[in-house]
């Protein structure tokens, strides 16, 4: 086996990358150290040949996070919010450079799309995994890169800027005058363009994301609220607005560009079954479109748009696709890596996070073995392909992905936390997956709610899909937490997501109607969890008591009154259900009360008291309930 030294020389690259900081968490540095260790070992004989460093917060210490174990080593940061940590390009660069590390692989969220991330890293002289600081501004920049988008030929969606052309300058960013031009400056030029493009419109806040500073707008009412909404939840962010593509699909093509002007389109991926912009399921590769339309337009026009600007790295070009005209139009380019890249790695056999690694070393993407097998080329080979004209070996496969987080679906979907006793999963030939936490690990208030991600493969879509649902079901995540695994089981038996005839719209009306429901008794559910939240409560206070008495310290009084009476809750439905808990004399027994009212709670043991079960919300009025168990 080669030395990397050798490795690098033999395959065209520049320059030898073995130390790595990685600045993220989660789920984005655990796939990120598997992946590349993956590759060390096949192709080097030595997985221990790369160096990563972690960085790792209190609060993910404290969870157990997995990165951190699987890293070679660790600099703890900041505890709380990211800005103190992930998202802290000062620090960031501090600890690569005391760390002496040779590259930075940013990963996705935090400091991954900061143009002054791989600017200060290339003041300090260290690699970035991804685009330069120029081109990752205008790129990232969802205005900036329509206007580029539209002036490569690539077809968009009516917006506010339409017709506004501009060429990328030396240091990658676009004039000054088209891009003012494009920004919305005030509601009533958002109210002016809008009798051009005809209700209904989104406004996006360009400097937005999973979710925050966009908004669906149907008439002038919500046009006004909007705008607010958008303004106050991405302060100084310039803002766009874009007719809403209804009845559209969501597709994109993974991109990967090297250094020497290559860019290679990994096909692509269908991410259409969202809620509130947020992907829930991802498959590859897209069935609703001609394959051969899609890689003629789709994947064409954005391996043009990202060569036009000497794009490098992973990047993803999201586009809207109306089924019934075979349209395509550009959304948005992503300068990074994106969480489902996975299935494009099972349909193309491409490990994407060591692809990145390759490139970020200088190798030319024609010279990587992955890229020549995906190209049914000899993997040492070294001819030259022409990733505009060169035909791929197209895949006869498909594969289908679900996230799994920490949220709980009947409560609207919020984030939950708490500890994590242990997680179930069993991998099969045609199914895998990756969690960012494992046994006695956690969720913590400023973690991402996505711990762990599953994939499955089969011949055809149907086969994928009937994969994943067993997959899904053997899910098992002990803990304090909520998962949405049984909603999303039965999410993919409904009729549309079998039949494939879903648009970005459909989840939200789903939810919105209430129409999928989990098959479970809600006064027993409730009442249980509540039993649960007691037990877990209980436990660690007495845990807490009895390490005070080990070290010579009587317990306070209030950690004591805590084991005699507090206040627990489960929710459902944006409704709150608190319960009073309070010790029962011993060998006493309590008549049950039995007392009902509305959707309160169901009977019980175990000394709990229902509550009033107080609706979420200003002026939700209430439902009472109870019961007074043994």
């Amino acid at each position: 086996m080669p030395t990397m030294e050798e490795y690098v020389q033999a395959h065209g690259g520049l320059r030898c990358v073995k130390r790595i900081l990685i600045a993220n968490n989660g789920m984005a540095a655990t796939k990120a150290i598997m992946s590349m260790r993956q590759w060390a070992f096949l192709e080097l004989g030595d997985a221990s040949v790369l160096h990563f460093v972690a960085m790792a917060s209190q609060n993910d210490l404290d969870a157990n996070m997995e990165f951190i174990r699987l890293a070679d080593s660790f600099v703890e940061v900041p505890a709380g919010k990211n800005t103190f940590n992930y998202a802290n390009v000062d620090l960031i660069v501090e600890i690569a450079t005391s760390q002496k590390v040779d590259a930075v692989w940013p990963g996705w969220g935090h400091a991954s799309e900061n143009p002054a991330l791989p600017r200060a890293l290339a003041e300090a002289g260290i690699a970035f995994f991804g685009p330069t600081a120029p081109v990752m501004h205008a790129l990232g920049d969802k205005i900036a890169s329509t206007i580029l988008a539209q002036s490569s030929g690539v077809p968009c969606i009516p917006w506010n800027g339409e017709g506004i052309t501009a060429e990328i300058q030396s240091d990658g960013s676009i004039p000054e005058e088209p891009f003012k031009k494009a920004c919305l400056q005030s509601l009533e030029e958002a109210q002016m363009h809008v009798k051009r493009i005809g209700y209904p419109v989104v406004l996006k806040a360009s400097e937005g994301g999973g979710g925050k500073g966009i908004r669906k707008c149907k008439n002038d009412e919500e046009l006004k609220l909007g705008w607010e909404q958008v303004n106050a939840e991405v302060p100084g962010s310039p803002v766009f607005m874009m007719q809403l593509c209804t009845g559209a699909r969501h597709l994109e093509v993974q991109l990967v560009g090297d250094e020497h002007g290559q860019v290679v389109a990994l096909i692509g991926r269908d991410c259409s079954t969202q809620r509130r912009f947020q992907k829930i399921f991802e498959e590859g590769p897209p069935t609703v479109a001609p394959k051969d339309d899609f890689r003629e337009v789709a994947e064409k026009a954005a391996q043009r748009l990202a060569m036009s600007v000497g794009y490098r790295g992973a990047g993803t070009v999201e586009y809207l696709y109306k089924p019934e005209n075979n349209g395509f139009y550009f959304l948005e380019l992503n300068p990074r890596l994106q969480v489902e890249h996975p299935v494009t790695e099972g349909i193309t056999g491409v490990n994407v996070p060591a692809l990145q690694l390759q490139v970020g070393m200088g190798i030319p993407l024609h010279r990587c073995p992955d890229i020549r097998r995906f190209y049914g080329l000899d993997p040492a080979g070294s001819t030259k392909i022409d990733f505009l004209e060169d035909k791929y070996q197209y895949p006869d496969c498909h594969v289908m992905a679900a996230r799994v987080t920490a949220e709980n679906p009947d409560d609207a979907f919020r984030p939950t936390s708490g500890k994590i006793e242990r997680v179930r999963f069993q991998s099969a030939p045609s199914t895998w997956g990756y969690f960012s936490v494992g046994a006695n690990g956690g969720i913590h208030e400023f973690a991402d709610s996505q711990f762990g991600h599953i994939f499955a493969k089969g011949p055809t879509r149907e086969d994928a899909r009937k994969a994943l649902q067993i997959a899904l079901k053997g899910v098992a995540v002990k803990g304090e937490i909520r998962t949405a695994t049984e909603y999303l089981v039965e999410l993919a038996e409904t009729k549309e997501f079998r039949e494939n005839t879903i648009d970005t719209a459909w989840l939200d009306k789903l939810l919105e109607d209430k129409s999928v429901k989990t098959n479970f008794h809600l006064l027993d559910t409730i009442f249980y969890a509540a039993c649960f939240r007691a037990y877990m409560h209980v436990k660690a206070n007495k845990e807490k008591a009895l390490d005070a008495l080990k070290r010579g310290h009587l317990p306070m009084k209030t950690d004591l009154g805590l084991l005699q009476n507090f206040v627990v809750e489960a929710a459902y439905d944006n409704i709150k259900y608190p319960w009073q808990v309070r010790r029962a004399e011993g060998g006493r027994r309590r008549e049950r009360d039995g007392g009902r009212a509305g959707a309160g709670a169901g009977g019980g043991r175990g000394g709990i008291e229902g509550a009033q079960a107080l609706r979420k919300g200003g002026g939700g009025g209430e439902r009472g309930g109870g019961l007074k168990g043994e």
